[in-house]
């Protein structure tokens, strides 16, 4: 699904500020020479195109990059049963103010850019304190951040972090990417591959999360991406890493009825190389008003939940020490496609994210586990509206 925290009493006047300060010397993010240029879409049932439709939609209201993975050491991509030792979120969001689109000025701040960044170290965690996380904001343009053209090399940024994409070439259709994050505690510098095609949620795209026709998003995910690359953390040494990652894109006007509270979802990498994606959208009383999702066989096989054949059910939960909100950790869910438990792989992995999209939320590595009990996939469960109605 994705879904996410947005954008709540942000400090407008601050952020405009800090772009202004460095002054007619920094340059306005343009697009490339060459690079195509989009008329408006929407959210409408049409067929989405690539590249152009990696890069971003100024003219929605929210827009999302997300890359969830796990990591390991010693060639754990090589692994007949891997098993992680960090779990990353890479996560730039795009907001339409709808401040000023009527006006000249380049100063105008008519997109703002968000980043959420977190390293699990499952190690720590077992001793307390495994989580770190980061979070950062900034108007579009002025050499701060900047959002993805349509065509030629794709890049998010906000400042020194970005999420890159390779422009295709007749030779390599195939995805390649970059992460590069630096922050206080941790960075990642991190090559992902494409080992799939890209799957299309939804209705070939078209992704409906209520009743309402405008309760939509355009939403596609690349999951089994293969990584490589380097970790470092303070207090320990940098280290070779390699695992594997999904990466979300979706962008909408509108995205949770009135009545609903927040959102589950999860988006898991099997170990045989399928794919399951599954969300539900929470009244305030816990019941469920709109589920969905997918899962792709390893084969290639596509299957998509309607509503009414998705089903959640909580076999545990964890107060957070800090906001005394109550996550459910453990679940068992239920698809056309299968039965099994999501269980995390560290219960703390909440995200306080109030300097930015102004949220909290829980977002962690959790494990997929069959019927005895073992784990067939490894990926991310995404809990937010439990510490407040998340208010778009």
């Amino acid at each position: 699904m994705r879904r996410r925290p947005f954008v709540t009493g942000l400090p407008l006047a601050l952020i405009a500020a800090r772009a202004t300060a460095g002054g007619a010397a920094l340059a306005e993010s343009a697009p490339q020479p060459g690079a195509l240029v989009e008329p408006p879409l929407g959210i409408t049932h049409r067929a989405l195109r690539f590249p152009a439709d990696h890069g971003a939609h100024p003219d929605t209201h929210i827009e999302w990059w997300y890359v969830t993975g796990w990591l390991g050491t010693d060639d754990a991509l090589a692994a007949a049963r891997p098993v992680p030792a960090f779990g990353f979120q890479v996560t730039f969001f795009r907001s339409r103010t709808e401040l000023a689109q009527d006006s000249a000025s380049r100063f105008a701040a008519r997109q703002l850019v968000f980043a959420h960044v977190a390293l699990t170290d499952l190690a720590a965690g077992a001793r307390g304190g495994g989580l770190m996380h980061d979070q950062r904001a900034a108007r579009e343009g002025f050499g701060l951040a900047q959002t993805p053209a349509a065509s030629g090399t794709q890049v998010v940024r906000l400042r020194d972090w970005s999420l890159q994409r390779s422009a295709a070439t007749e030779a390599s259709r195939s995805s390649a990417l970059r992460v590069e994050v630096r922050s206080d505690r941790f960075a990642l510098s991190l090559e992902l591959s494409g080992t799939q095609p890209l799957l299309l949620q939804g209705d070939a795209g078209y992704s409906q999360k209520g009743p309402d026709p405008r309760q939509a998003s355009h939403y596609y995910s690349e999951p089994q991406l293969a990584v490589r690359g380097r970790l470092e953390r303070v207090g320990a040494r940098a280290r070779d890493v390699d695992g594997r990652a999904w990466l979300d894109h979706e962008w909408s006007n509108e995205l949770l009825p009135a009545e609903a509270v927040g959102w589950d979802w999860i988006g898991v990498n099997l170990l045989d190389g399928g794919a399951l994606t599954a969300f539900r959208l929470r009244r305030g009383d816990g019941s469920t008003l709109w589920a969905g999702g997918s899962f792709r066989s390893a084969s290639g096989v596509l299957r998509v939940f309607a509503a009414s054949e998705v089903r959640f059910e909580v076999l545990r939960r964890w107060t957070s020490p800090r906001t005394q909100a109550s996550y459910p950790v453990d679940w068992t869910l239920t698809t056309p496609a299968g039965g099994w438990r999501v269980a995390a792989l560290q219960d703390d992995q909440e995200l306080d994210s109030r300097g930015s999209t102004g949220s909290v939320y829980w977002e962690g590595l959790s494990a997929l586990r069959g019927a005895g009990g073992e784990a067939v996939g490894y990926g991310y469960l995404e809990l937010t509206g439990y510490s407040g109605k998340l208010r778009l």
